[in-house]
């Protein structure tokens, strides 16, 4: 099976998990719920709740608690876009080949979907950790506590601000500030998957480490590739405009380094991030399957055209 297609089914097992998690449409708050699930069903790559599961099953999981974990994180994920695309921040109106949540529900609407879709993340993951014995509540608990540092002030939110603050005084951004944004804005979030995936299967401080060191390098690959896309890559297939960072006169990796610099550090990246995950992985079938499964997703990152 080719890498895309392994990426579809597990996309596909993912959607369905988070599925059940989205809030029934009814009731007087009927349209903010409706708006919270056409943020998640827009689709994407599901990246973050397939990285979480893969790293539980490398690190020997059981599949115990991931379901509400792998729909807290694509939540989160979601609501950061949906932010992200207001016209306050990169004022964007098509995201994945669809209007983007305020471009159809409204600005007021969108804002109210974003935060209702952090809340609600959280709230899955409280109601879990209720109904956990006192061994998986530690874990759920690890996850919680990587979840909301990664994804706040000092991860992707800290990322957001000094990219926002950026554009908004015209100032030039450094090299060593452009890696700090991506670092947060991006990184994080993925660190946080393969973090949490681990931690809800009992990896030590040192693993979840050597996980966090994985997902920096893969983050990184993947935000890189983003720019080169913003320069090289087709409208159509990709769901959203290009140029715009060329347009909004926004400093990217490839500003500083060129495109074929870029790629070159996208593959090296990504060839890093494998020698990692061979140094952390256990020598049973299973964890083998999921670190092949992980080498060939990252090496698909590097050349992905959307």
């Amino acid at each position: 099976m080719e890498i895309q297609e392994k990426i579809a089914v597990r996309a596909a097992a993912a959607e369905q998990e988070i599925e059940k998690f989205l809030p029934e449409q009814k009731g007087y708050a009927g349209t903010l719920y409706e708006a919270m699930n056409y943020s998640v069903r827009a689709g994407g790559k599901r990246l973050r709740p397939i990285l979480m599961a893969s790293c539980h099953r490398l690190m020997g999981g059981d599949g115990k608690h991931l379901a509400p974990c792998m729909a807290a994180i694509e939540m989160i994920h979601t609501y950061s876009l949906v932010h992200d695309d207001l016209p306050a921040m990169d004022n964007d109106m098509l995201r994945r080949g669809k209007p983007t949540t305020h471009a159809a529900y409204g600005e007021a609407m969108a804002i109210l979907a974003g935060d209702g879709l952090l809340n609600h993340a959280f709230t899955i993951l409280g109601k879990e950790l209720i109904s956990c014995d006192e061994i998986s509540m530690k874990h759920v608990a690890r996850v919680i506590a990587i979840l909301s540092e990664k994804a706040g002030i000092d991860g992707m939110i800290g990322g957001q601000t000094v990219d926002v603050e950026s554009e908004k005084t015209g100032s030039l951004i450094t090299k060593e500030k452009l890696d700090y944004i991506y670092e947060k804005k991006t990184a994080c979030l993925l660190e946080a998957a393969m973090m949490c995936g681990g931690a809800l299967a009992g990896a030590t401080e040192e693993q979840l480490m050597e996980l966090c060191r994985i997902a920096q390098k893969v983050g990184l690959a993947f935000q890189i590739q983003d720019d080169i896309l913003d320069v090289t890559g087709d409208q159509e297939v990709l769901g959203k405009p290009i140029g715009s960072d060329e347009k909004n006169e926004k400093a990217t990796y490839v500003t500083y380094e060129g495109i074929e610099k870029a790629k070159e550090d996208v593959s090296r990246l990504s060839e890093e991030a494998c020698g990692l995950l061979d140094r952390l992985c256990r020598k049973d079938a299973a964890a083998q399957e999921e670190a092949d499964f992980l080498k060939e997703l990252f090496a698909y990152l590097t050349v992905r055209d959307h």
